[in-house]
Formats: C-alpha cells, structure tokens, sequence
C-alpha cells in the first residue's frame, strides 16, 4: 500500500464515518439505537457525542442538542418518533450495564 499523507487519511476517515452515518440513517433507520448499544457497544447518539466532543477540543461550542441535530439532520426527538420503538425491561436493563460499560456513569444518555 502506498504511503498516505495525515490529510488525506483525515479525508478518508471523514468520508467512511459519512457513509456509516448515510448508512445508519438511510437505510437502516430500523435499527434501534437500543439494540446497537447492547451490541455494539456505541449508538448513533454516541456518534453524535463524538462529534460534539470533536468540535469542543477544537474551541468550536456546541452542545449535546446541537450535535444530534447536526447528526440526525433533524431534531433528536423528531427523529425518535419516526424510527425509535420502545424497548422492554430486558432491553433496558442490558442498555444500562452496556452504557456504564461503553460510555461510563459520568456522560448523560
């Protein structure tokens, strides 16, 4: 493989987190941010923290709301209703151990 430069890799790296993005959105909207934090470990809101979290080491303000709708494209809530379902006490209960686990006690859902 040849030898790729810090700015082409930021490139890189930018365009496969938009197509993970595109393809969460688009067209796997089905998927429960739930099931893929019991799974997974992460969820669409955690990518939209990571963002914020970005912008934030880099002076740029934006807060937990800002970075879900940059995210979401819409209002978080918005987005909730159209695709998310309730999950049952058994779901809840693993997205608890699995949020302390993956994101720990100090960071808001």
């Amino acid at each position: 493989m040849q030898e790729i430069d810090d700015k082409t890799m930021v490139e890189i790296e930018a365009a496969a987190f938009r197509t993970l993005r595109d393809h969460l959105m688009t067209k796997r909207p089905d998927v429960q941010n739930i099931d893929m934090m019991n799974l997974a470990g992460f969820c669409r809101n955690c990518l939209s923290r990571w963002v914020q979290e970005a912008a934030n080491a880099r002076g740029i303000e934006m807060t937990k709301d800002e970075a879900r709708e940059l995210y979401y494209g819409m209002p978080y809530e918005d987005w909730k209703a159209r695709n998310q379902t309730e999950a049952d006490a058994a779901k809840q209960e693993a997205f608890t151990k699995a949020f302390a686990e993956n994101v720990g006690t100090d960071k808001q859902k």
